[in-house]
């Protein structure tokens, strides 16, 4: 998995679903298909739950996600239905290319979305290097950027307008910590 889809939260490494579909499509997957297996509703807790099943060149893949306004955050609560199967492809996918951590987007609540538990991480080689007090951060990579122009595209109404007001800046002065968050909401939103 390419250094630039792993994300550190909390000491602990993570990789981006944009990261995981990108690698298996260089692997040759040949399908995603997906279920709705549970419809969110009051009785159930608005839980919803979805199966996905990845083909690739190496055999069938498969795998369970869940949603539910419990366990994620509240921009993403109101797509439900789509941050489960999100969560579903990501553990196909994870299982289809080998990988063994953990997609940010399978995470919980505010842990996806939350500043204040966050140090930033910029990977140097093998070692994670974090910033010091007072250092600015690294800006967004040009790949972060033409990613984050296709998902608004697809996802904010208004396009790259509304997002600027939305995060209160322009994307091209987004930090590689902030485009790695944005890509984890918005790929949610748009699967």
């Amino acid at each position: 998995m390419r250094e630039e889809y792993m994300i550190e939260r909390q000491g602990k490494k993570f990789v981006l679903y944009a990261g995981l579909l990108d690698e298996a499509h260089e692997r040759g997957l040949r399908s995603i298909e997906t279920e709705l297996l549970q419809v969110p509703t009051v009785e159930n807790g608005e839980v919803a739950i979805a199966r996905a099943v990845v083909r690739t060149e190496d055999g069938k893949f498969s795998g369970i996600g869940d949603a539910s306004p419990d366990n994620v955050g509240r921009n993403i609560a109101p797509h439900i239905i789509r941050m489960a199967e999100t969560r579903a492809k990501a553990r196909a996918l994870r299982d289809a290319i080998n990988v063994g951590v953990a997609a940010l987007e399978e995470l919980g609540g505010e842990e996806q979305t939350s500043n204040a538990s966050r140090t930033p991480v910029v990977t140097s080689g093998d070692e994670a290097v974090r910033p010091q007090e007072g250092k600015a951060e690294l800006p967004a990579t040009r790949k972060q950027l033409n990613y984050l122009e296709v998902l608004i595209s697809d996802v904010v109404e208004d396009g790259v307008v509304k997002f600027e007001e939305m995060v209160g800046k322009p994307v091209e002065k987004l930090t590689r910590e902030e485009a790695s968050e944005w890509i984890g909401r918005l790929s949610g939103k748009a699967a």
